[in-house]
């Protein structure tokens, strides 16, 4: 995402001619481009963006679990010490 966000920046200051950016090559502008892609395919073939995503729902089921348990007036032993 941070390579996406570099690349639309980079790319507008070369359009709009606006610093030493102007006077770089495409090449060099458009890389974060290409790095964003390199990158999103790493992510997804090593099963990176999975477990993230494992996580995060793993988290949000502890703590439904945890709201519904303080709801119904049974603390985890976490809470009562």
């Amino acid at each position: 995402m941070y390579f996406l966000g570099l690349g639309l920046v980079l790319l507008a200051m070369k359009y709009l001619e606006i610093g030493p950016v102007a006077a770089w090559s495409w090449l060099v502008v458009l890389a974060p481009f290409g790095l964003a892609v390199v990158w999103w395919a790493w992510a997804d073939a090593s099963g990176y963006t999975k477990r993230k995503a494992m996580e995060r729902e793993d988290a949000r089921r502890k703590d439904r679990i945890e709201r519904n348990r303080e709801a119904m007036g049974t603390l985890s032993s976490k809470r009562r010490r």
